[in-house]
């Protein structure tokens, strides 16, 4: 993102979202230590009936952090099988359900639930299995900023500092 000649904010090589009203010359309207900041800003600005349309969340900084949640084992991998796979079954066992008279729904899902959770069992023992070991922790990634801006439409710029100046 660079300052073009009027000491506004653009970025050709990220042009506005399809429907969004921003016309591309974007200025910083305020800058927060995390999302919820930003967010709260854009949603205050919503409620005073501001177009939000024209405002754009930018993350400055962007790093990717992995939240190691704990070892991974091929009875753990097994086990989270079992369990995906038992939902799984249930659903189908619930649709193949729909279609049949009687109480024999019922022995449907319970048939779905354990094939589910068997099959599930073996695809997460062998998923775990075939990694050999390069990967025996579990894991969740996320993206976070150091730093995030709300932007604003260059056209819109004072109105949204005058709504926001009575946030702060």
């Amino acid at each position: 993102m660079s300052l073009n000649d009027n000491g506004m904010f653009q970025d050709p090589a990220m042009p506005a979202a399809p429907g969004n009203a921003a016309t591309g010359a974007m200025r910083e309207l305020a800058v927060y230590p995390d999302y919820e900041g930003a967010q709260r800003a854009v949603d205050y600005l919503s409620d005073q009936k501001f177009p939000v349309e024209y405002l754009q969340i930018v993350g400055h900084g962007v790093k990717t952090v992995e939240i190691v949640a704990g070892r991974m084992t091929k009875g753990r991998a097994a086990l989270a099988g079992a369990a995906s796979g038992a939902w799984f079954g249930v659903l189908i066992g619930l649709l193949l359900g729909i279609f049949t008279p009687g109480a024999f729904w019922l022995s449907l899902i319970l048939v779905g639930l354990l094939f589910g959770a068997l099959w599930g069992a073996v695809f997460g023992f062998v998923g775990h299995w075939a990694t050999r070991g390069k990967r025996d922790f579990a894991s969740t990634r996320t993206l976070v900023a150091d730093r995030y801006a709300v932007m604003v439409d260059s056209g819109r710029h004072l109105e949204a500092e005058r709504l926001l100046a009575d946030l702060r």
